[in-house]
C-alpha cells in the first residue's frame, strides 16, 4: 500500500492571504491524519509565504502520523529540520524565489554536496529522500549519496497523461525500477491528481509514498477534505 502524505502548504497560503488564524494550519493538518493520510508534507521557503518556520516547530509534535519537511537544503532550513527531527527530509533543488518546484537534482554536479547533507540527516535519525528526475543515471549517482529514497518529479508524466498514458508513465517506471535495484525506496510528487495517481501507482506497485497538495487541496473545494483524502487513498488501493 503506498502511503499519501498530504501538502498543506495551500492551507498556509489562504491563511497568509488575510493575515491571522483562518483556516488554522496545525488543526486542519490534524483533521487530514484523521481523514486517513499517512503523512503530512510542508515545504517551508525562506519567504514564508506559505507555511512559516513556526507552523513547523507548532506542528511536530501534535503529529502521530509521518512528517515530511521538503526544502532546498541550506544552513537554515538544515537547522530547521534537525531541531524538528521529522520522519523524513525530501531534499529539493528550488531556488529561494522559486514558485513551485521545477526539476529535480542534477545529483552528479552536486554529489559530495548532498552525501554530506545526507549523512548528517541520516545521523540525527531522520529518513532521505532526494527529488530527481525520472533518470537511471541520476538516480544511481542519489545512491552513491547513501540516500534512503529518492523522489521522483512526475509532472512530465502528468503533462503527458491525457495524450499517451502509457508512454508518459514509460520512463517513470523504468526509474522506479532502476531505484528499487540499488536498493532505494520510490516516492512520487507533483502534479498527481484524481485523473492519473491509479494509473500511475497501478504501473509501479512498490511506490512508498506520493506527496500531494494543489490538486488534492483543489479538490477539495468541491468535494470537502475528507471525502478528498479519501479518494486520493482509494487511488492507491489495487
Amino acid at each position: 500500500m503506498t502511503n499519501l502524505s498530504v501538502n498543506i502548504n495551500k492551507i498556509a497560503t489562504l491563511r497568509n492571504a488575510r493575515g491571522g488564524n483562518r483556516p488554522d494550519v496545525e488543526a486542519v493538518a490534524l483533521d487530514i491524519e484523521s481523514f486517513g493520510a499517512d503523512g503530512i508534507t510542508v515545504h517551508p521557503r525562506p519567504d514564508e509565504r506559505h507555511i512559516r518556520r513556526s507552523d513547523v516547530l507548532r506542528l511536530r509534535p501534535l503529529l502521530r502520523c509521518e512528517f515530511n519537511i521538503e526544502g532546498n537544503p541550506t544552513e537554515e532550513f538544515i537547522k530547521l529540520v534537525m531541531s524538528v527531527r521529522p520522519t523524513q527530509v525530501t531534499l529539493v533543488p528550488d531556488a529561494p524565489d522559486a514558485l513551485t518546484s521545477s526539476a529535480g537534482w542534477n545529483v552528479a554536479a552536486n554529489a559530495d554536496f548532498l552525501a554530506g547533507v545526507v549523512e548528517s540527516l541520516k545521523e540525527a535519525g531522520i529518513r532521505t529522500s532526494i527529488f530527481v528526475d525520472a533518470d537511471a543515471d541520476t538516480i544511481r549517482a542519489a545512491a552513491a549519496t547513501g540516500t534512503d529514497r529518492v523522489e521522483l518529479y512526475t509532472k512530465p508524466y502528468a503533462d503527458g497523461y491525457a495524450a499517451d498514458r502509457r508512454s508518459a508513465v514509460e520512463p517513470f517506471v523504468e526509474a522506479a525500477n532502476a531505484a528499487r535495484r540499488l536498493g532505494l525506496g520510490v516516492n512520487a510528487g507533483h502534479d498527481l491528481s484524481l485523473e492519473n495517481l491509479r494509473f500511475f501507482s497501478e504501473n509501479i506497485p512498490f511506490l512508498s509514498e506520493v506527496s500531494i497538495g494543489h490538486a488534492l487541496i483543489c479538490d477539495a473545494l468541491y468535494m470537502g477534505l475528507e471525502n478528498a483524502v479519501r479518494a486520493y487513498k482509494e487511488c492507491l488501493i489495487h
